[in-house]
């Protein structure tokens, strides 16, 4: 056997050293990658859509508040569906009788309407005849007042 050299020496840790090197470098990139992908699912559609009702003791008069309450119904056989906000219009069929008169609100409960369901309640709140002294409300004797319930 020959007895290294200082220069041997240097050269055989030199060696050494690529090869960890080399080989700490290739475990490296043995772990890191980089890539992409994409994954998909097709969502129900739906059948149908929900009906919202707002029903409300009549005989207003003026001062009258009545509570009102909401409920939905939902013909879909196959999904549940959640109201969200709700949203209330007044309008009456007489000319002068005037839908600012009967401020009205929907307190929304966020709920979800059950598949196949009729008459799940969804929220609630008030109607309310504004008596305007020293304002004829006369117009508004037999009136039909309506309220147009929406959800958002």
């Amino acid at each position: 056997m020959r007895k290294m050299t200082k220069k041997n020496k240097v050269l055989a840790a030199a060696g050494a050293l690529a090869l960890v090197a080399g080989g700490g470098g290739a475990a490296y990139a043995y772990w890191t990658t980089t890539g992409s992908g994409l994954g998909s699912a097709t969502n129900s559609v739906g059948e149908g859509t929900v009906t919202l009702h707002a029903t409300f003791d009549g005989g207003l008069a003026p001062g009258d508040v009545r509570t009102v309450a909401y409920t939905a119904d939902n013909a879909d056989l196959n999904t549940s569906t959640k109201v969200g906000v709700l949203t209330a219009t007044v309008t009456t069929d007489k000319a002068g009788c005037l839908a600012a008169w009967f401020p009205v609100t929907a307190d929304t409960s966020n709920t979800t309407v059950a598949k196949k369901s009729t008459g799940t309640s969804v929220g609630s709140g008030t109607l309310t005849f504004t008596d305007l002294s020293g304002t004829d409300q006369s117009a508004c004797k037999g009136a039909v007042v309506k309220i147009t319930v929406g959800s958002v």
